[in-house]
């Protein structure tokens, strides 16, 4: 089992802008190429569409830049994830599985369901499925995935090569 480093969650300021274009871009463009989406320009736009230091945290692991995630109120109630990167020596650790439960358990105990969408082959949707979300929807390039409160985390258990999946 992978043992979480020490980690905190900050405000964004303006100035963390410039590294989570760079992050973004740099833990997604395999993804995105993958898809034939990868657009440099388009990747910076939509990062700076959607950074909000109302709404985004930074991660920092030992006082430094780790990663990045917002939060915002979804136009459905609740609440929606996105800019959820983790610097890739980072990634594997257990830190997006804590960082994960932490904004899990606060949209539980304020009573708010969490939406998301993740690319399509995304590792990430494993990550998410097994804390409750569920796929509502998928097109060609995206995967919408929807977690009701208190959604329940799910394990997978390996029985003699077999997995099975438990709540």
């Amino acid at each position: 089992m992978n043992i979480a480093p020490d980690w905190s969650l900050r405000p964004a300021a303006p100035e963390d802008l410039e590294p989570v274009t760079d992050l973004k871009a740099q833990v997604m463009r395999a993804d995105l190429e993958r898809l034939g989406r990868w657009d440099p320009a388009r990747s910076r736009e939509r990062v700076t569409a959607s950074f909000s230091t109302r709404y985004t945290s930074v991660i920092l692991v030992d006082r430094a830049f780790a990663g990045c995630v917002t939060v915002r109120p979804d136009e459905r109630g609740g609440r929606h994830l996105e800019l959820f990167y983790l610097a890739p020596h980072l990634q594997g650790r257990g830190l997006g599985t804590a960082v994960l439960r932490h904004l899990l358990a606060e949209a539980d105990a304020a009573g708010e369901p969490f939406r998301l969408v993740v690319l399509r082959g995304s590792a990430a949707q494993r990550l998410y499925e097994r804390h409750g979300f569920t796929v509502v929807h998928e097109d060609p390039v995206d995967v919408f995935l929807h977690r009701p409160v208190g959604g329940t985390e799910v394990r997978a258990e390996v029985l003699g090569g077999a997995r099975r999946l438990t709540a």
